[in-house]
């Protein structure tokens, strides 16, 4: 755990808001690299990304502050912090897919191909951003005897959740799986008809959340007392990309398959 990247007297870098900074430039690498995919130009390609940045982060602080409304009930500036960690991803997600619908809207854009070509750009960033919650100490895991596990420091919130406890390094699996997953929507938004890359980041993501949450030792249960805010939202998020997926692959004609 290194939540202070680089040390300048007053002045520090934090890691969480440096992976998050990467995985933002990476990001914006990817989707101006497949643009021509959603025929978007390279204004519209900027231009979107900042629609979806912008509203990725209030979405996804919004939800976070509302989580752990108690931490900051005391501490509103607090709420500003974002470089400290605290975003989750769900309330990003929703909120800047929203955002980006109202701009393919307004710009007549192909919604479906402008959203496959974000698959694989949202993969790589969220796992530099995972990578940035584990040296933040954030969104940790439960305690396990597997060899895997990590001890954080005495203090850190981990820590105190677990005392003297080794826990699963639950940001680095989600990391890892969506460093693999990068590249097979890499390979489907080149190669698939229109819609298949986004129903199919759905469909994997909202299933490997749910499987990662059952590993989080941070998060309140809300639903029955067993499920999570994540696990609700992968329950209506996976059969959505079910269907879509079997829509799209049944039903898109052939001609808007994209040529290698």
């Amino acid at each position: 755990m290194h939540p202070i990247l680089i040390s300048f007297g007053n002045f520090s870098i934090r890691s969480y808001g440096a992976m998050a900074a990467i995985g933002f430039v990476l990001a914006c690498l990817l989707v101006n690299w497949n643009r021509k995919y959603a025929k978007m130009s390279s204004d519209q390609a900027s231009t979107s990304l900042f629609v979806a940045m912008i509203a990725g982060i209030i979405g996804a602080r919004i939800f976070y502050v509302v989580e752990f409304f108690d931490h900051y009930r005391n501490n509103p500036w607090g709420i500003f912090r974002i470089d400290q960690g605290g975003l989750v991803f769900y309330g990003g997600f929703l909120l800047a897919l929203a955002a980006l619908w109202g701009y393919c809207r307004l710009c007549k854009l192909d919604i479906v191909r402008v959203f496959d070509v974000y698959a694989p750009a949202l993969a790589i960033a969220h796992a530099c951003g995972r990578i940035g919650c584990f040296l933040n100490g954030c969104c940790w895991g439960k305690p396990t005897d597997l060899f895997l596990g990590v001890q954080f420091p005495a203090g850190s919130n981990p820590e105190l959740c677990y005392p003297g406890e080794h826990l699963h390094p639950v940001q680095l699996y989600e990391s890892a799986e969506q460093f693999l997953l990068f590249f097979l929507y890499l390979y489907l938004v080149r190669h698939t008809k229109r819609g298949v890359t986004m129903a199919s980041y759905l469909t994997i993501y909202g299933v490997l959340r749910f499987l990662n949450e059952l590993l989080r030792g941070d998060n309140p249960k809300v639903l029955a007392d067993f499920f999570t805010p994540a696990q609700v939202i992968g329950l209506l998020i996976v059969p959505a990309g079910i269907l879509s997926l079997i829509h799209f692959i049944r039903h898109e004609p052939k001609n808007t398959e994209l040529s290698h």
